[in-house]
């Protein structure tokens, strides 16, 4: 049994049964939770934050305000979603033509970073720890702990799970600055050297 208190949801936030919304979590605002949604743990959403049907957070996942995760969305454990970003889950949508069925998977893992008035075309996956800099425009696949920034978003670096900018020496080793944690970059992948 969990010494954590039950989720927490402002008097204003609408939420349609049934979904599933771990102990700890915050829905604050305005904001609506729909049927047949997971939300994590220790989650918290903002002011006028939407999550659509089928969409996955995991734990302790912080949505700011004006966000709309949309069906086919999955944001695994420790993910950031800046204000205002924005995912969308059809590639060629018509107001006229029902595509409910071509809904495309967009995969956030673990401690991304996404920020503010970003935009994550449907279909593609952010790597764990990736940080997706403020209004780029994401649409390819994103490596594990990769920089990204412009429109279209092109990489220009790699950030420790801190989110300090790596900088890497002629052996491929970089130390975060804040948590001395050590990194190596080895065929255009980083991994924590442990």
């Amino acid at each position: 049994m969990s010494n954590k208190p039950p989720y927490f949801a402002h008097s204003t936030a609408v939420i349609d049964e049934p979904c599933t919304i771990g102990d700890g979590t915050k829905i604050w605002h305005f904001s609506h939770i729909m049927s047949h949604c997971t939300l994590g743990e220790d989650c918290n959403l903002g002011q006028n934050v939407v999550i659509s049907p089928q969409v996955v957070l995991g734990n302790n996942v912080k949505v700011q305000n004006n966000v709309s995760i949309y069906t086919g969305v999955i944001c695994e454990d420790d993910v950031f979603l800046g204000p205002s970003m924005v995912f969308t889950n059809v590639i060629n949508p018509r107001s006229a033509i029902n595509r409910k069925d071509q809904y495309l998977k967009t995969i956030v893992k673990k401690g991304a970073t996404i920020g503010a008035n970003a935009t994550v075309v449907c279909g593609y996956n952010i790597g764990e720890y990736a940080f997706i800099g403020a209004g780029a425009v994401v649409t390819k696949n994103v490596p594990a702990y990769a920089l990204v920034i412009g429109n279209p978003s092109q990489q220009v670096g790699w950030m420790s799970e801190y989110g300090h900018k790596l900088e890497f020496d002629e052996n491929g080793q970089a130390t975060c600055p804040e948590s001395k944690e050590r990194y190596l970059l080895q065929n255009n992948q980083v991994s924590k050297i442990s």
